[in-house]
């Protein structure tokens, strides 16, 4: 063999070695999001450690501080899964919580207690990370804000450095409750109403530190946006999020993270996301979303861009900045994990 046709033969063999090394290569996951925030998406990160557990909504996830990924679901059998950052359960508990929909961790003198909230029982509850039940609140009535106990449909809470809870529900009146940490009723604000200071759907409520002023950030999600108050009820002002009905927001280092439902308008059961704003309150990110275009400082409308989402409730960062998302009425699926890249 002449060395011309050497080289020939051996340039075929290696690109054919190439080409199956390429048919045989693991695909590249797709990637998800926009700017520095952008993420791979795991659909089984739990499911395939779960053969005995159920599901049926998956509301809210927080993580403790060992490490864990505590889920609240609606389902009888299981309310609470406890799961490490790899997906395999750690233990389950919980069947008193037929209506569990709003999960808070609160760390009290270096003590970890829940903060559950019961849309069907009407209830909110204070449990240890066993669930054992601390501490119950139950409908104000007497006050002249409700009739009776189920226009009292609390979604979630958020507890003050001095053990104060702050009640949003989102599901009833819309009234936010401002309670002691024995459950004494101190003060009320917001309601239905329209103007900036009333709410619709105040789905979430967190507290927001990261100017170094103590404020409440809570979900106007009907009226697509959050909305920022002082700890007595005054406005401070209003982050408008066209196209985004918002869940809860997640307060992590500088960002504010947040699962969007929907798009109002949209098809209800494929348009969902998960948001992803900076510490100048600018959406940076849409993670199964259209990109976010501000236009003389306007954010412009966002809407669903990829499928990967039903109706995403919740968003759990953990401490590598890894994303969890839990779906309501999503087909009784356990949570995403979605892996910064």
């Amino acid at each position: 063999m002449n060395r011309k046709s050497f080289i020939q033969k051996s340039s075929i063999l290696t690109g054919g070695l190439l080409i199956m090394k390429d048919l045989f290569a693991k695909p590249k996951d797709i990637v998800y999001g926009h700017n520095k925030m952008k993420y791979t998406l795991d659909k089984n990160w739990a499911s395939k450690h779960t053969p005995n557990l159920m599901v049926k909504d998956c509301h809210e996830m927080v993580q403790d501080k060992k490490g864990r990924i505590i889920l609240l679901t609606n389902e009888t059998k299981n309310n609470v899964i406890v799961f490490n950052k790899d997906g395999k359960v750690l233990e389950s508990w919980g069947h008193d919580f037929p209506g569990g929909h709003g999960l808070t961790l609160h760390n009290e003198n270096g003590t970890e207690f829940l903060y559950i909230t019961d849309t069907d029982k009407h209830q909110v509850y204070k449990t240890d990370l066993s669930g054992k039940i601390l501490l119950t609140i139950d409908a104000p009535l007497g006050v002249g804000l409700y009739n009776k106990k189920e226009e009292f449909v609390p979604t979630e809470t958020a507890v003050d450095s001095n053990g104060d809870i702050f009640i949003a529900d989102g599901y009833g009146a819309q009234h936010i409750l401002h309670y002691d940490n024995k459950g004494n009723l101190k003060n009320h604000f917001g309601g239905r109403g329209e103007g900036d200071s009333f709410l619709d759907n105040a789905h979430g409520i967190c507290f927001d530190n990261r100017n170094g002023e103590k404020s409440l950030l809570i979900t106007d999600r009907t009226r697509n946006c959050f909305k920022r108050f002082d700890t007595s009820g005054k406005l401070l002002g209003v982050i408008s999020m066209p196209g985004a009905c918002v869940c809860r927001p997640v307060i992590k280092g500088n960002n504010i993270y947040a699962a969007v439902l929907r798009s109002p308008g949209m098809d209800v059961e494929n348009s969902g996301f998960v948001t992803i704003l900076d510490k100048n309150n600018k959406v940076i990110s849409n993670i199964g979303g259209t990109e976010p275009i501000y236009k003389d400082g306007l954010l412009q409308q966002v809407r669903q861009q990829d499928k990967i989402f039903a109706h995403p409730h919740d968003v759990c960062v953990d401490d590598d900045e890894n994303l969890y998302v839990a779906q309501w009425a999503s087909g009784k699926v356990f949570p995403y994990k979605l892996t910064r890249v």
